[in-house]
C-alpha cells in the first residue's frame, strides 16, 4: 500500500476574494470543510495544509489539523505543493484546491486508486461529463480529451472535441451523451515528478492556454484522467461562497 499525502494549498492573498480559506461556510471556515473532507478519503493517510498566512495556519490547528508554512514567493500552487513534498517521503502527493468545500471524498479515492494499482502511472487527475452546452463553449471551464485507455492527450479552455456534424440547435440536446469531458483539477503525483515538477520550464503550450497541466503533457508525462459522476463548485467570489451555502443547506435539509 502506498503512502498517500493529500496536501491543501492555501493563500489569504486572493484578486477576486482575499482570505476565502477562512471565510465562514454554515459557521465554519471554508478551509475546514475541505480539510474535513479530503481526511475523510479512505485512501489519504494525511491530510496537510500548505499556507504562507499566520491566520491560516492558526485556524486549521485551532480545528485540530496539521498545516505547514511555505515560502510566499511561489509563482504556482505546485511549487509549493513541491516545497512541501521535499521533506514528506510518501509515495504520492495528492494536491486539492482549498476552495473546493463541496469535493467527496470519493473523488479523491477515484483519482488515487490508478496510481496506487499501476506503478508505471506518474500523474493522475480526475473529469466528469460536460453535459451543457454554456460550459462547452466557456473558456473558463477546461475541457480533456482523452486516449483509449484514459490518457490526456490534451487540455484545453476551447470546445474540443468538437462535434462536426451537430448543429448548435442539436448539440445542448447531444452533449450529454457525447465523450466530452470537464476537467477537475485535482491532481496525484509521483514524489519524484513532483520534485522535478518546479524546476522545468514553462512549455510554449501551456504558455497559450495557461494550464499548468500542460507543461507535463508537452514533456512527454503520461497522465491518467480517471472519471468521476460527481463535479466540483469552487470558490473563486463572495458570490460562489453564497452559492455553495445554499446548496450545503438543501442537502441538509432533504
Amino acid at each position: 500500500m502506498n503512502n498517500v499525502t493529500a496536501i491543501i494549498p492555501a493563500r489569504f492573498a486572493s484578486t477576486r476574494f482575499p482570505g476565502k480559506p477562512l471565510a465562514l461556510i454554515q459557521g465554519l471556515p471554508m478551509i475546514q470543510h475541505v480539510y474535513r473532507r479530503v481526511a475523510a478519503a479512505t485512501l489519504v493517510d494525511r491530510v496537510l495544509v500548505a499556507t504562507d498566512d499566520q491566520r491560516i495556519l492558526n485556524c486549521v490547528q485551532g480545528f485540530g489539523g496539521e498545516a505547514v508554512f511555505t515560502r510566499a514567493d511561489h509563482p504556482t500552487g505546485t511549487d509549493r505543493l513541491a516545497e512541501v513534498a521535499g521533506g514528506l517521503d510518501s509515495d504520492l502527493i495528492v494536491n486539492v484546491q482549498g476552495d473546493e468545500p463541496l469535493i467527496q471524498p470519493q473523488m479523491i479515492d477515484q483519482a488515487i486508486r490508478p496510481l496506487v494499482d499501476n506503478m508505471a502511472i506518474e500523474m493522475g487527475t480526475l473529469a466528469t461529463r460536460l453535459a451543457g452546452a454554456e460550459d462547452f463553449h466557456n473558456p473558463n471551464v477546461v475541457k480533456v480529451v482523452r486516449d483509449l485507455q484514459g490518457f490526456a492527450l490534451y487540455f484545453s479552455r476551447a470546445p474540443i472535441p468538437w462535434p462536426r456534424d451537430l448543429e448548435n440547435e442539436e448539440l445542448a440536446d447531444q452533449l450529454p451523451h457525447l465523450s466530452i469531458w470537464r476537467h477537475i483539477g485535482l491532481y496525484v503525483y509521483r514524489r519524484a515528478l513532483l520534485l522535478d515538477y518546479p524546476r522545468w520550464p514553462e512549455t510554449p503550450l501551456e504558455q497559450l492556454e495557461r494550464l499548468e497541466q500542460l507543461r507535463a503533457l508537452e514533456r512527454g508525462v503520461r497522465l491518467y484522467v480517471a472519471e468521476t459522476l460527481w463535479d466540483c463548485h469552487g470558490v473563486d467570489t463572495p458570490a460562489d461562497l453564497e452559492r455553495v451555502e445554499k446548496l450545503m443547506n438543501n442537502k441538509k435539509n432533504n
